[in-house]
């Protein structure tokens, strides 16, 4: 007798051959978590709340498996119950998640010092951020004193090859290392500067290296230019700090100044990183 065809829990056939055994021998990835993660992944993404159906077009998750996931986020507080219009966004328990990561990074507390020191020095907006595969992840973020940023950068991802942040840190990467992080050969753009294909970061990157920081102009904000230099507690590096200004005051004496107040600040922190042993 044929046997009838059966999904599984979460209203999706099982996984088929090797993936199903890997998955039962605790090799592969769990399917019911990677679908979870996918969720939350997407509501952390402009315009950070959607609808079912939407993210069912996103995800191309069964509207039933859908369905249970989101109803178990919500009762977990993960994401928050839909909104009159249908639409579920992130909830407390991943802002409590996301803190948690950077409260308990003995990196932060003094990085954070340094870029409040940066700031003061230079009148710039300060970030140091971290990288993440192809993208860099900001950490915390100083505004200069004019500065009218409608909300904060802190946990925000953005292509690395994209920001001076970025450039610092891919700039100590082999060919190699660059092959496995960023995302192929066509570079995705911010705006209309962004460099756009290996070879243009390439140049930029050797910049980078000769000058000992990175800059961008326009390649993340439009109408702003960024600083940036890693900063070598690690090996290689996986920090960097930076400072951002608006474009018309962006002179290259004004850039030349505020690269050597980070060059010297980034020093100065990875020497008291590394004589408190962290790495």
């Amino acid at each position: 007798m044929a046997r009838t065809r059966r999904d599984d829990a979460d209203g999706t056939a099982p996984a088929a051959g090797g993936a199903a055994e890997e998955e039962a021998a605790g090799r592969g990835p769990v399917k019911s978590a990677e679908r979870t993660v996918r969720i939350l992944q997407e509501l952390a993404r402009p315009p950070y709340t959607f609808t079912v159906a939407q993210l069912q077009e996103r995800t191309g998750y069964p509207r039933s498996s859908l369905h249970a996931l989101l109803r178990t986020l919500v009762d977990l507080h993960w994401i928050e119950p839909p909104t009159p219009g249908g639409g579920y966004g992130i909830g407390a328990q991943a802002l409590l998640t996301g803190t948690a990561y950077l409260d308990r990074d003995p990196a932060l507390a003094p990085a954070t010092a340094c870029i409040e020191a940066v700031r003061d020095e230079t009148g710039c907006t300060t970030h140091v951020a971290r990288l993440d595969r192809g993208n860099v992840v900001y950490l915390a973020t100083r505004e200069a004193s004019d500065a009218h940023r409608a909300h904060s950068r802190v946990g925000r991802y953005l292509p690395a090859h994209a920001t001076a942040l970025g450039k610092a840190l891919l700039s100590e990467r082999t060919d190699a290392e660059l092959d496995e992080l960023l995302p192929g050969p066509d570079l995705p753009a911010l705006t209309e500067r962004t460099v756009r294909t290996r070879e243009e970061l390439q140049v930029e990157l050797s910049a980078a290296r000769e000058r000992g920081w990175a800059l961008e102009r326009g390649q993340n904000v439009v109408d702003t230019v960024c600083v940036g230099v890693r900063l070598e507690y690690r090996i290689p590096a996986t920090d960097a700090i930076s400072c951002s200004m608006p474009a018309h005051l962006a002179s290259d004496e004004e850039v030349e100044r505020v690269a050597a107040v980070l060059v010297r600040r980034a020093a100065e922190l990875a020497r008291e990183l590394r004589a408190a042993g962290i790495r």
